[in-house]
C-alpha cells in the first residue's frame, strides 16, 4: 500500500470532505461578521446553541500526531478557527509546552507566553483566525471530560467564550484505525439539562476512571464532529501525513500498544469479577432489577471491542509482513550470482 492510498483510506475512514476547491470557504475569515457573532452572544441565551464541529484534515491529523507523541502522558495545544452559525470551524491547531501527567495537563507561564508570541505572528503574517478551543489527550480511557477539565472548560467559556474542548485516545486511535476523538462544552452552573432519555453513545471506561466519568457527566454535552480539507490543505496534508505514515507504518498496533492492550484485559476481569459478586449477592437474595444485566451487557460491549481491536492489529501485521518481507532478497540474490 502506497503513502497515497494509505492516506486516501485515512480520510475515507474518518469522513472527511472535501469543501469547494475553487472557494475554500471554510478558511475565509471576516472580522466583522466575527464580531458580530460575538457581540449578538446567541450562545448566552441558548446553552445548546452549538451543534456542530468541523476540524480541517490538517488540523485534525495535527492534533493525531501530537497526542501519540505524549505516550502514556496527556497532551494539550490550542485550536484556531472560527463561528459559523451554530458551529465551530477549526482550520488549524497547535501545541502548547506543557506538562503532562497521566491523568492531567498543568499549563505555565510559558505556556501562555507561548501562546501570545504564537497568536501574535499570526496577526503578523495576516491570520486572524482567533483561538476556538483547547484539545488534550486522554491516553487509553476514552473521550469525555474529568473533574479538572469541566472546570478547565467552564472557566474558558466564562472569559473565552465561545470555545469548546476537543479530547482525543491515541491509544484507541492506534488500536481502532480510526480517530477516537469527541468534542464539547459545559452548561451554566445553574442549568439543568432536559432529561433527552436516548444518552450518550456507550464508550467503554476503565473502572478507576468510572466515578469520574459519572460525576460529572451530567455538566457538559457533546458536538458532532466532522472533518473536511481543501485545496489549501493539499500541500500541507501530504508533508504531515509523509511523516505520519512513516510512523504508522514503522509499528505494530499490538506491539506499541501492548501496554494499553494489558490494561484493557486487566480491567475487564475485574469488572467480570464484580459482575460476579453482584450475581452472587442476588442469588442470595440481594436486590433484583435489570442493573445487573445492563452490567453484564456493558461487559459483553467491552470484551468484543477488545476482540476486534486484536484482530485488527493482527490482520494489519499480516498484510505489512506479505507486502514487506522478502522485500530486496531478489536483488541480494542477484548481486551473490
Amino acid at each position: 500500500m502506497s503513502s497515497e492510498s494509505s492516506q486516501k483510506a485515512w480520510e475515507l475512514e474518518n469522513a472527511v470532505k472535501l469543501v469547494d476547491p475553487h472557494r475554500d470557504a471554510l478558511y475565509s475569515y471576516d472580522v466583522d461578521e466575527q464580531k458580530a457573532i460575538s457581540n449578538e452572544r446567541p450562545w448566552k441565551t441558548n446553552p445548546h446553541h452549538f451543534k456542530n464541529v468541523r476540524i480541517s484534515a490538517v488540523a485534525l491529523l495535527k492534533m493525531v500526531m501530537h497526542a501519540r507523541s505524549g505516550g502514556s502522558l496527556e497532551i494539550m495545544g490550542m485550536m484556531q478557527g472560527k463561528i459559523a452559525g451554530d458551529t465551530f470551524v477549526v482550520t488549524d491547531a497547535f501545541r502548547l509546552p506543557v506538562e503532562g501527567t497521566e491523568t492531567r495537563v498543568n499549563a505555565s507561564a510559558e505556556a501562555d507566553e507561548y501562546m501570545t508570541q504564537y497568536f501574535q505572528s499570526c496577526r503578523d503574517s495576516g491570520r486572524m483566525e482567533n483561538a476556538v478551543g483547547w484539545y488534550h489527550s486522554h491516553p487509553g480511557y476514552g473521550c469525555w471530560l474529568s473533574g479538572i477539565d469541566v472546570g478547565t472548560q467552564m472557566l474558558q467559556q466564562q472569559f473565552q467564550d465561545p470555545f469548546i474542548a476537543v479530547v482525543i485516545d491515541p491509544d484507541r486511535t492506534i488500536s481502532a484505525g480510526k480517530v477516537e476523538i469527541g468534542a464539547f462544552r459545559t452548561f451554566p452552573k445553574d442549568y439543568k439539562p432536559p432529561d433527552s432519555g436516548t444518552g450518550e453513545e456507550y464508550q467503554t471506561i476503565p473502572l478507576n476512571k468510572i466515578e469520574d466519568f459519572g460525576a460529572h457527566a451530567s455538566q457538559y454535552y457533546s458536538l458532532e464532529v466532522s472533518h473536511f480539507k481543501s485545496s489549501l490543505d493539499s500541500y500541507l496534508l501530504e508533508m504531515l501525513w509523509n511523516k505520519y505514515w512513516v510512523s504508522t507504518l514503522s509499528q505494530s498496533p499490538l506491539f506499541t500498544n501492548r501496554e494499553y492492550s494489558s490494561k484493557q484485559m486487566l480491567d475487564l476481569s475485574q469488572k467480570i469479577k464484580n459482575a460476579e459478586e453482584s450475581l452472587r449477592a442476588q442469588a442470595r437474595g440481594g436486590p433484583r432489577g435489570n442493573a445487573k444485566d445492563s452490567q453484564l451487557d456493558k461487559i459483553v460491549k467491552d470484551s468484543n471491542k477488545i476482540a476486534g481491536e486484536e484482530v485488527t492489529g493482527l490482520l494489519a501485521g499480516d498484510v505489512k509482513a506479505k507486502l514487506f518481507n522478502g522485500v530486496g532478497a531478489p536483488a541480494a540474490k542477484a548481486s551473490v550470482r
